[in-house]
């Protein structure tokens, strides 16, 4: 059953530690980082003891791939990208308490003395086994130095950990079909020992702890696929590799060898937390052993395994550690209908993001958490974006908060008004305003955060309807009292607005309380009103009569069809490029001498004529000016070019090309063509100036 039935004393949240290969995109953003910050702040503002804890992932095979392929350290690698990468999460607004590097002593420490433990009382097996060996590049292969088949769904570009078409865990003796991504080279298999945790044994331990006791609180994909694995058997999985890059295995006959990156990534939490209590003078262990503490992972569907039965397995067996209450894994978000792709560049680079659309964070986080793959894999489009920006921030939240604080410094000068009599429409707005603390936190406890985010939209559209139906800006030629309870009802949940948007858009919380002049430490005119999440349900007034407000600022812009245009020309580039680089070229023919060669004639020629060939739908008859005649040549380019539109064209001719009837016209020649990507013909032409008709290519 769940471990805590009662509150907990303190959280600990973690995020998926990002792989330090690459920058962050939106993929990460909204399968982890997004809901996981939303959760922390939510925590924090209940008045919750939170340990919020990351780090950078910077081990394993991705990062001396990287290296390699472009002929730097591992070093140098995780430190371009850690720093993008930290940057980033703190433009972007993300709170962790502390974020930390795998690559810290701190951690490696950590991490070599779980190993340790572990060996010492017994709980791993050493094998010798038969592992994928690269002989052209001398080293065993790690799961992504090898590609193949995967044998779960055939996709022919499986890794040798995982298929990322079908999400299936693999070995990498499971592909078909291996071959070394270092030299292209086929595999051998070569004997190596090595150590494994064997998960078999914990097996009815996994049984009890989730098929049981999370069997109504864990989300559906998550029990899914946990009990995919639990059924099928588990069996022993290595815990180190023959690699130079990585923590070394710190125990007599691991020379050469280091932690595998699954085993040292996840107690990564660990060290990070103790980083951060040492800090800040906590002690970490309540954090991790306390059974009065919430634990809770966010990650992707691609580490539930590793989340949801590795580490606990890890953590049962040292023995003295808590395990996960939850783990709310998201889908994937897919962008424009396609995967996301880090090799390919199909990605929303977040740091990009932030240069090309500044200070607009919480658009995007926005966005996402609309949107987020909760159950099911969603796709990200632009324009998708640009409406829930138009549409909803501006039209709806930036509207109503807009509207309500004009009027006030219109009417009022800036000063909260002091309300009359209230009518039913005001004390049933008030009554709703009261109830939506305890319906957003509902649903952020159940982890549903597009619920909660849609729901904060609900606050500002009951704002927005209240203003648009006691229609202050009419009542003010009649009845100027009445205007005055409007305007303060209105402005009691602009205030709402101000303190439960925190968590979702925290840079427009903040504006909308420097606007509302709430508890702002370096301004003379604050009054310095506290309202925390409890105060929008429970007190009378969260804006007193008499507060003085500022002037109105824009929380939100419209974003422009141009501005969207723009990020769609960049994908539709890098599809071009993408299309180039997996475009299959024409094998090398067999190799001519340069006599051969010589006795081809080109030259330089411009088409003076073109027509359509009578019942055909290939061929056009064109006049084709050498140089040294106007001559005639039949060319099969009619699908792909009008005739108008190639007069005057300059054209390449091998003009030595013995003639041939088409079709009863003599062809005198050819015209040289290519395919571009989409492919669609192309000429082969001089397009220097002064290059005449008749001009020999050589």
């Amino acid at each position: 059953m769940a471990q805590n039935q009662k509150s907990p004393a303190r959280y600990t949240i973690t995020a998926a530690l990002p792989y330090t290969n690459g920058p962050i995109h939106i993929g990460h953003l909204a399968g982890v980082y997004v809901p996981a910050d939303i959760y922390a702040r939510y925590l924090r503002m209940t008045g919750n003891d939170v340990a919020f804890v990351c780090g950078s992932d910077e081990h394993g095979v991705a990062i001396s791939m990287k290296a390699k392929k472009e002929g730097i350290t591992p070093k140098e690698v995780i430190d371009t990208y850690d720093a993008i990468i930290r940057q980033s999460f703190q433009d972007f607004g993300i709170t962790f308490d502390n974020y930390s590097r795998t690559s810290r002593e701190i951690h490696h420490k950590t991490a070599g003395d779980f190993f340790k433990k572990l060996h010492e009382q017994g709980d791993f097996i050493e094998e010798t086994t038969a592992q994928l060996y690269d002989e052209e590049a001398q080293q065993f292969l790690a799961d992504r130095y090898v590609v193949g088949t995967c044998p779960n769904c055939g996709h022919e570009e499986a890794y040798g950990d995982q298929c990322e078409n079908c999400g299936t865990t693999l070995n990498a003796t499971d592909l078909i079909n291996p071959k070394s991504t270092i030299s292209g080279a086929v595999p051998s298999l070569k004997e190596t020992k090595h150590w494994f945790l064997p998960l078999d044994r914990y097996e009815d331990f996994l049984k009890e702890w989730i098929l049981v006791g999370h069997k109504s609180d864990w989300k559906p994909n998550v029990y899914g696929q946990c009990k995919s694995w639990i059924d099928d058997g588990l069996k022993p999985r290595a815990v180190t590799r023959d690699l130079d890059w990585g923590i070394p295995v710190p125990v007599k006959g691991g020379e050469g060898k280091v932690l595998y990156v699954w085993f040292d990534a996840p107690i990564g939490y660990i060290s990070s937390t103790k980083e951060w209590a040492e800090r800040e003078g906590k002690d970490w262990e309540p954090y991790w052993k306390s059974d009065d503490t919430k634990l809770v992972h966010f990650i992707g569907k691609d580490n539930i395994v590793f989340h949801c039965i590795i580490f606990p397995a890890i953590l049962k067996a040292h023995g003295g550690y808590i395990l996960p209450e939850n783990v709310p894994a998201n889908e994937f978000l897919n962008l424009e209908g396609n995967k996301l792709s880090t090799s390919k560049n199909w990605a929303v680079w977040l740091h990009e993001y932030l240069q090309e659309f500044p200070n607009m964070q919480d658009v995007l986080r926005y966005t996402l958490t609309a949107n987020a793959p909760e159950t099911k894999d969603n796709d990200f489009t632009w324009k998708d974006f640009q409406a829930r920006n138009n549409n909803e921030l501006v039209a709806i939240f930036g509207n109503f908060v807009n509207r309500v604080v004009v009027l006030t410094n219109k009417y009022y000068g800036g000063q909260v008004p002091a309300a009359g009599d209230l009518l039913k429409a005001d004390t049933e707005a008030l009554a709703q305003l009261r109830k939506f603390p305890e319906v957003i936190a509902s649903s952020l406890e159940r982890y549903r955060f597009r619920e909660a985010g849609q729901e904060l939209m609900n606050l500002a559209r009951l704002g927005n309807k209240y203003l648009a139906d006691e229609e202050p800006w009419k009542v003010i030629k009649e009845d100027e009292e009445r205007v005055k309870t409007i305007l303060f009802v209105a402005l009691q949940i602009a205030t709402g607005l101000a303190v439960l948007s925190e968590p979702f858009l925290p840079f427009t919380s903040e504006k909308l309380k420097g606007i509302l002049n709430l508890n702002l430490s370096d301004s003379l005119l604050a009054t310095r009103i506290d309202n925390s999440w409890a105060d929008v349900s429970v007190k009378e007034t969260l804006l007193p009569p008499a507060h003085q407000i500022n002037k109105a600022e824009l929380l939100f812009r419209k974003i422009e069809d141009t501005e969207i245009q723009a990020q769609l020309d960049k994908l539709e580039a890098t599809k071009k490029l993408n299309e180039n680089a997996n475009k299959e070229l024409m094998p090398q023919k067999d190799t001519i001498t340069f006599d051969d060669f010589t006795k081809l004639d080109m030259r330089v020629g411009t088409i003076v004529e073109a027509e359509k060939m009578a019942k055909t739908k290939k061929l056009l008859v064109l006049k084709v000016d050498t140089g040294l005649d106007i001559r005639t040549i039949v060319s099969g380019i009619a699908e792909s070019f009008a005739p108008e539109e190639i007069v005057g064209k300059k054209v390449t001719v091998l003009i030595n090309l013995a003639a041939r009837a088409l079709r009863g016209v003599e062809s005198e020649g050819m015209i040289l063509m290519t395919e571009n990507a989409e492919g669609k013909l192309v000429f082969v032409n001089p397009d220097e100036d002064g290059v005449g008709n008749g001009e020999g290519i050589s």
